[in-house]
């Protein structure tokens, strides 16, 4: 008897200490669904599991059906009290009446929320952002690419109530005007990244305001926005920590302005695609004063020669991973086994089809 009682005392102390710290290592790297599939394998395992708020921080309903009931289900759930992330990237059945259900069911369930992304979430419009956005004071990053029903009016309850964003991703949000780009500039002084892309209702005088307050961007997503002009291309050169711009269809870029951005000497990315005004002297620019350049897309431009890059192999020739010079007629020596002689580091040498 004796034999046994320490036999089943070990097994609990196995269970308890061992298995523990085992599943408290596993956990974390587990994908959420495997995770709540393991709450089902024994009360034991459920309680060790829900002990850990670590774990619970992520609510990913990425592509799920039946999404607004499911974020609803889960925040009535007490191990979700400190979710700081929330995903319902292209996800199905999610609308306005969920995220108002949100709000009046669970009006502190996202005061830790740090992270919200709703890309692709058709259904949600400015009434959803309005209340969704009222019960999350500390959100960081906000993301509701390809959003036609969002207008300026979302953006002014978004800044209303969520001071402290630094990530904005507005990307095909085609509703919106410099009246957004004037409320986030006024609200966002400290914010690290934007993305604009074909949001073709924004002038100059919308981008203007951004570049001209918010001075710590370090990614400007200005993708498929043929509109602009040398007039705040110039500006961009405010933003002294700059690493990823992307300018693809600048078709009003010059190398004057592209002469101007050359004063963002962090930068690291820079895309530009189709910039069908670029000749070599604006890309040597580049070349001369962004020396830690990783990727540069010069896709489509005819007025670039082998002249630019002799001078990016000089200056960028250990940096740059990716090139694409593919469509540019005007370099002679764009075969793979040429471009690598001059960029030993080269990874990709393709990023448009």
């Amino acid at each position: 008897m004796d034999a046994k009682k320490v036999t089943e005392e070990e097994e609990e102390t196995w269970r308890r200490e061992i298995i523990t710290s085992v599943m408290r290592i596993v956990s974390t790297r587990l994908p959420q669904t495997d995770l709540v599939s393991l709450l089902l394998v024994s009360p034991w395992l459920c309680r060790t599991l829900v002990s850990y708020p670590s774990i619970w921080l992520n609510i990913d309903l990425r592509e799920m059906t039946n999404a607004g009931d499911r974020l609803l289900a889960a925040l009535s759930l007490s191990r979700y009290q400190q979710v700081k992330h929330i995903n319902l990237e292209f996800a199905q059945g999610v609308d306005d009446s969920h995220l108002k259900l949100v709000k009046s069911r669970c009006p502190d369930a996202l005061l830790s929320l740090e992270c919200l992304n709703l890309n692709g979430c058709q259904k949600i419009s400015d009434k959803g952002i309005e209340a969704i956005t009222s019960i999350c004071p500390k959100l960081k990053v906000f993301s509701i690419y390809w959003n036609v029903r969002v207008t300026d009016a979302g953006i002014r309850h978004l800044v209303k109530d969520c001071r402290h964003i630094i990530d904005l991703n507005l990307s095909g949000c085609k509703s919106l005007t410099d009246k957004s780009m004037q409320l986030v500039a006024d609200s966002y002084q400290d914010f690290e990244s934007l993305n604009i892309t074909r949001c073709v209702k924004i002038t100059d005088d919308g981008l203007l305001q951004v570049l001209q307050k918010c001075s710590s961007l370090q990614t400007l997503n200005l993708y498929a926005l043929s509109g602009f002009t040398d007039k705040v291309y110039k500006k961009i050169s405010l933003l002294a920590d700059l690493r990823f711009l992307d300018l693809c269809g600048a078709q009003n870029i010059s190398d004057e302005g592209l002469g101007h951005i050359a004063n963002c000497n962090k930068l690291e990315s820079l895309n530009l695609t189709w910039c069908v005004r670029i000749t070599d002297a604006g890309v040597i620019t580049i070349a001369n004063s962004c020396t830690s350049l990783e990727f540069l897309s010069l896709f489509g431009i005819v007025g670039v020669t082998d002249r630019c890059l002799e001078t990016l192999s000089q200056t960028c020739s250990t940096t740059l991973t990716t090139l694409d010079v593919n469509g540019c007629i005007g370099i002679k020596r764009r075969s793979r086994e040429e471009l690598l002689q001059m960029f030993p580091r080269l990874t990709c040498f393709k990023v448009h089809s």
